[in-house]
């Protein structure tokens, strides 16, 4: 059985990914405020961080992704976004300047990067908390 909230998300994620990241934002911003239930709100801010021009808006909307995934009661259905979430939240402290939040949220990271398996995704998100590492100690390397 498809979830449509999910398929709505996912609409509004391919408009980021063919380009039209303004469209993709009006969308997550209309969906989120039909939207009640954490985990679908947790998955929209997710996606909705990842298409903002501006860092003090990507930072809203990772804070929204992870105040969401703690507000979901099946604790084992969100376990595997929380690396994600704190590399994305260390990520943007750390463009904005903010090191010492920066690396508060990539020790939280680190601290759940073990609920994630040895895959594809697991690996991109270890080594994304590698180059973040690697940026905060390098500044100059982008």
């Amino acid at each position: 059985m498809t979830d449509p909230v999910m398929a709505e998300i996912a609409e509004a994620v391919a408009l980021g990914h063919a380009g039209d990241t303004a469209a993709a934002r009006r969308r997550f911003a209309e969906l989120w405020d039909g939207i009640d239930d954490p985990f679908h709100r947790c998955a929209l801010a997710h996606h909705a961080a990842d298409v903002q021009t501006d860092p003090a808006e990507e930072l809203r909307w990772d804070r929204r992704a992870l105040d969401a995934a703690d507000a979901v009661r099946d604790r084992p259905a969100v376990a595997a976004f929380y690396p994600s979430l704190h590399l994305n939240l260390a990520d943007v402290h750390r463009r904005l300047g903010d090191v010492e939040e920066a690396t508060h949220q990539l020790e939280r990271a680190r601290a759940t990067v073990g609920t994630l398996p040895d895959d594809g995704y697991g690996r991109m998100i270890r080594g994304g908390i590698a180059r973040c590492a690697e940026r905060m100690t390098n500044p100059g390397g982008s």
